[in-house]
């Protein structure tokens, strides 16, 4: 990656971290869990080992104080073996346990917190449902109180890691209609009455993905995740961290695709001179480099103004936009330089081709983030 006036020596030492685990652990594999559609779960404990699972949560619960470029060198370097599934998978604690960290009990972060930045339980987020995604103020799921439990019933769909969560932070209805009725719990992963279905998708194929049913599940009242019909503010204060975090993703991902490209370009001959001299591929990649270079300049200060406690909610919504939009165009034009074998299983281009929707759907489609901008903006 270029070098950023925003990260210091001790930074890049976190960098120079991450990517030997990386270059350890996950490179070598993913071709292999991608095709298997899975990635073991031992590597969420060799990761808690070495506080990768740690990073930004408090320490009073195993985990490592960072600011935002921690997160964000992170992501990037967990982006490096060309597999978005691999980043959401193991890092899916990231959405699934800020809502208890931030607004839980000491009780229930003191139960829960340290065991899964351990890596010795897998969390998960589940808001969206089968009814409707980016709309939460209207999700069906609810809970009814029965003397010291809740009773949940309904169901949630696209959930990371949702077949081997031990816990799931569920969003519910606990009061009447729209934003105020809303409130989120935490449910084990073996409660009676809990099933899940998995789902196959067009990318990020060793990230488990599934549908939730819950069926009269009991989960005890204390399970309740700061105040009953509060829950509302959590999730949106959750969805603005994740779209910083999938800015980041797709960012590192469109990385991926120009340094492939260039590899290729400068390797592949055609008509007996090097496909980087032909004008036209050079254009496409500085075309890519451009777009690149522009996102990564307004993550990073957007990562720098949430540092300062600002949340600049509409610029976050367009900056997703601009981060996927640069992914896509950079997968498809690294695919086109790399011709057919960018075409082929097993390279990263192919693969970052196939996870560009994703990233523009997941955490609020391409179109709610320029509505909820729009409304940000005042018009």
């Amino acid at each position: 990656m270029p070098a950023s006036l925003f990260y210091t020596d001790e930074h890049e030492a976190f960098r120079t971290q991450v990517r030997k685990f990386v270059e350890r652990e996950i490179s070598p594999h993913i071709e292999a869990w991608e095709e298997a559609g899975a990635f073991p779960r031992e590597l969420y404990a060799k990761a808690g080992e070495v506080g990768l699972l740690g990073v930004g949560f408090p320490e009073a619960y195993g985990g490592t104080e960072a600011d935002g470029f921690h997160k964000l060198l992170l992501t990037e370097e967990l982006c490096r073996p060309g597999s978005g599934g691999i980043v959401a998978g193991l890092m899916s604690h990231g959405i699934g346990l800020p809502p208890i960290t931030n607004m839980g009990s000491d009780a229930l972060k003191e139960e829960y917190v340290p065991s899964i930045l351990r890596g010795e339980k897998i969390c998960a987020l589940a808001v969206t449902e089968p009814s409707g995604g980016s709309d939460v103020a209207n999700l069906r799921t609810t809970a009814r109180r029965d003397g010291d439990h809740y009773i949940v019933d309904g169901s949630k769909t696209f959930i990371t890691s949702g077949m081997r969560a031990d816990v799931i932070t569920v969003a519910v209805r606990t009061g009447g209609e729209g934003m105020g009725g809303i409130s989120m719990l935490v449910i084990d992963g073996d409660t009676p009455g809990l099933t899940r279905t998995p789902l196959k998708k067009m990318g990020w194929w060793c990230s488990d993905t599934a549908t939730l049913y819950f069926d009269g599940c009991r989960v005890r009242a204390e399970n309740l995740i700061g105040q009953e019909n509060e829950g509302f503010r959590g999730i949106m204060q959750n969805f603005n961290n994740e779209r910083l975090m999938l800015a980041g993703m797709a960012i590192a991902s469109a990385q991926v695709c120009l340094d492939e490209a260039i590899a290729y370009a400068r390797d592949r001959e055609t008509f007996g001179r090097p496909l980087i001299k032909r004008q036209v591929i050079r254009h496409k990649l500085v075309d890519m480099a451009q777009r690149i270079q522009s996102a990564r300049a307004a993550l990073e200060l957007l990562t720098w103004r949430v540092d300062q406690g600002q949340w600049p909610i509409a610029e976050v919504c367009m900056l997703k936009n601009t981060a996927t939009q640069c992914m896509e165009h950079c997968a498809k034009e690294a695919v086109q330089i790399l011709g057919g074998a960018g075409y082929i299983r097993g390279v990263k281009v192919e693969r970052i081709y196939r996870e560009t929707k994703v990233l523009a759907i997941g955490g609020g489609a391409e179109e709610i983030m320029k509505e909820l901008a729009a409304r940000q903006m005042g018009l």
